[in-house]
């Protein structure tokens, strides 16, 4: 992908930790059965779903709310093909997951932009400009990032509230990707963009799934949760008829396993996260003053500000690949508005993080008149 074999690996969204056991036991031991035929979804995975979400986040759910889809992605997908048409507009807030444009764009509908504003430290929504960009342009869904990625920005109630507001309004449905709420630091709480207000219970679908929790995205597990009946009724039926809600059976018995046990490592492991994004902070305010972290609320994702450098993107990149041999992602796969920016992972055992870093180091001081 990268061109070259030297490089760390830090760019790609998954954990380089070993899986919970509970996971990997609970599928040795069906995978000691010698048969494997079709497969019925047991009421006991729902229930497990249900308990985590209610737990963890405070939402509570029904199970005809719920259902499965295999990857949070192909949900959205399914969202944009079933309730839109060819030519519709739907907004997204860049720089943001690029798969959204992708998915947009791909089935030939029409990207609309409310960008993120910026003050140099934090980002935050730019709720005025969405109510005209919604007035002006007229879209019929907006794919919204709760906790936001690349930025790790856990919006909080009256952000969401306002913005479920204002698409109510319009008639717009929001998708909200919510596949990084599990993984709040610091003791902060999710809140799912259905739980936030009347109206986002109204026009709100949430996508999620165990996949960066437990690092599990192998096992193509996620789910879907629509509270509005009127919403979910014909598109349920349709996702069922087409086998797109069909679940596979590792995926439903991972998933089980990861929210009936992995609690207290998935505890553990939000402990080492914060603890390395701590030590990353800190090498890079002593070490490379000129580059910047965004601090995230929430996930393993660093979003890096290397404006300071003076480097245009191609050059920034360059220089992180062929000097500092670190694959990140560009900031520009999530916008425009990219631009100077990569995106780190820190999901990894702090020894290659400690690495990864000095090698920054040494490449930002051979490319810039700034090192130390």
């Amino acid at each position: 992908m990268f061109g070259r074999h030297d490089v760390s690996p830090l760019w790609v969204a998954d954990l380089d930790f070993a899986v919970c056991p509970d996971i990997v036991n609970g599928l040795r031991r069906r995978l000691d059965h010698p048969i494997l035929g079709y497969y019925a979804c047991p009421e006991s995975y729902w229930d497990a779903l249900a308990d985590w979400l209610s737990r963890r986040h405070g939402l509570k759910t029904r199970r005809e709310e719920m259902t499965f889809i295999p990857g949070v992605v192909k949900g959205i997908a399914y969202c944009v093909n079933f309730f839109t048409q060819k030519g519709d507009k739907i907004l997204i807030q860049p720089p943001v997951y690029y798969p959204f444009r992708m998915v947009i764009e791909g089935n030939g509908r029409q990207v609309v932009e409310n960008p993120l504003k910026f003050d140099g430290n934090s980002y935050s929504m730019d709720l005025e400009h969405l109510a005209e960009t919604v007035e002006r342009e007229r879209p019929v869904m907006m794919i919204l990032c709760n906790p936001h990625n690349p930025i790790g920005i856990q919006w909080d109630s009256e952000t969401l509230a306002a913005v479920a507001a204002i698409c109510r309004k319009a008639g717009v449905k929001v998708v909200s990707d919510e596949i990084h709420g599990d993984l709040m630091l610091n003791g902060r709480r999710h809140i799912p963009f259905i739980d936030s207000c009347d109206d986002a219970r109204e026009i709100g679908i949430m996508l999620g799934a165990p996949s960066k929790t437990f690092n599990i995205p192998g096992l193509v597990s996620s789910w879907m949760i629509i509270k509005n009946p009127q919403l979910r009724g014909e598109f349920f039926d349709w996702l069922a008829v087409n086998e797109f809600s069909l679940p596979m059976m590792a995926s439903i018995l991972g998933a089980e396993q990861a929210y009936t046990h992995g609690e207290q490592w998935l505890d553990e492991m939000l402990r080492y996260i914060e603890s390395n994004i701590e030590f990353a902070l800190e090498y890079v305010a002593d070490n490379i003053p000129e580059v910047k972290i965004i601090r995230p609320q929430t996930s393993f994702l660093l979003w890096v500000d290397f404006r300071g450098l003076g480097l245009c993107q191609k050059a920034l990149m360059d220089m992180l690949l062929d000097k500092a041999h670190i694959a990140l992602n560009d900031g520009t796969m999530f916008g425009v508005q990219g631009e100077g920016f990569a995106r780190l992972n820190v999901g990894c055992p702090r020894s290659v993080l400690a690495d990864a870093l000095d090698h920054i180091r040494k490449a930002v001081e051979s490319v810039c008149d700034c090192g130390k």
